[in-house]
């Protein structure tokens, strides 16, 4: 004999089943001077907010109470409150804040400041400048290691990634890389540090113990002409095993084997692609296409393109929320 559960006891079951967690993804598109802000469960833009001129750099408080926005041409760095999704405050930059990390501990931003050669350091609590640290010509790419003592900034004419001691702020170490290189991105662990190189077409692999370069991975997409593969934006999953490479102008994504620096995927997404973000359930990986004025997002378990979503002029930056 069947037996059917009552009515409410399957209503009880389905409402104790773990929800899907949906996060918010901020895009920031550069020339509609807007942020674009997502769902990411629905994979549906839900608000477009104005901000200030050229907005590219976007990062988040650890709380998810603040995002933080350079807003290039305004010389400044806006906080948009994402309960309400205004503009609460600023904090001081110096000319053409363009990429910035946040400290592991919340208290502290990096501000690379492309037209005066500077990284900035700023106390976000009482939204002052801590110190100016002189670096190469055009520093952009910053990151910063997991325990917080050691800052990279990346300065494109001068083709070099600096290492910055963050108590004492002084460069400890220089690392000649390829040309242009846009972003820094450390390892979960502490061990590496990945440096894009745009025009080289490299990601140079530093051992953040002897700051020496220990492998350089290239790409080759058949097709395509090397000066098409303009690698950018970089990130590592939690668990160190994959790294995604944002490959600019060649519209695709490389996946790297960081064990033994083996490309083994090349993500087909919109047109030059920028930057990118995980969600923090590491579910999906989103990359902003500039050019197609859209983002994809990635399947990061099948290495798979699952949609993109039209948002603003000239994506730029993305960030998720962390809850």
């Amino acid at each position: 004999m069947r037996r059917y559960l009552p009515l409410l006891a399957v209503s009880l079951m389905a409402s104790t089943a773990t929800p899907a967690l949906a996060y918010k993804a901020y895009v920031s598109n550069e020339r509609g001077n807007t942020v674009s802000i997502l769902d990411t469960d629905t994979m549906e833009v839900i608000e477009t907010i104005q901000v200030g001129q050229r907005p590219r750099g976007i990062t988040i408080s650890h709380d998810g109470k603040y995002v933080y926005l350079c807003a290039s041409d305004d010389d400044t760095v806006e906080i948009i409150d994402t309960e309400t999704n205004q503009i609460v405050g600023t904090l001081p930059s110096g000319p053409d804040p363009e990429l910035f990390v946040l400290s592991p501990d919340g208290k502290t931003l990096y501000v690379a400041n492309e037209d005066d050669n500077l990284v900035t350091v700023i106390d976000v609590e009482s939204k002052r400048v801590i110190i100016e640290i002189p670096v190469g010509v055009e520093p952009e790419g910053m990151g910063i290691s997991p325990d917080g003592r050691t800052l990279v900034n990346t300065s494109e004419t001068t083709n070099m990634a600096h290492f910055i001691d963050t108590e004492t702020h002084t460069i400890t170490h220089n690392v000649l890389v390829d040309s242009r290189p846009r972003f820094a991105e450390f390892k979960p662990d502490g061990s590496e540090v990945w440096v894009s190189a745009e025009i080289g077409g490299t990601v140079s692999v530093i051992d953040n113990e002897t700051r020496e370069i220990k492998h350089k991975i290239t790409f080759d997409i058949p097709g395509l002409r090397p000066e098409s593969i303009q690698p950018v934006g970089v990130r590592i999953s939690k668990d160190g095993s994959k790294a995604y490479v944002a490959l600019g102008p060649a519209n695709r994504v490389a996946v790297v084997d960081t064990a033994t620096y083996e490309v083994k995927k090349y993500v087909l997404v919109g047109q030059r692609v920028w930057q990118l973000a995980f969600t923090p359930d590491q579910k999906y990986i989103i990359s902003t296409n500039g050019i197609s004025n859209d983002v994809t997002f990635i399947d990061v378990e099948t290495d798979e393109p699952i949609k993109s979503v039209t948002v603003g002029e000239q994506p730029w930056g993305v960030v998720v929320s962390p809850n």
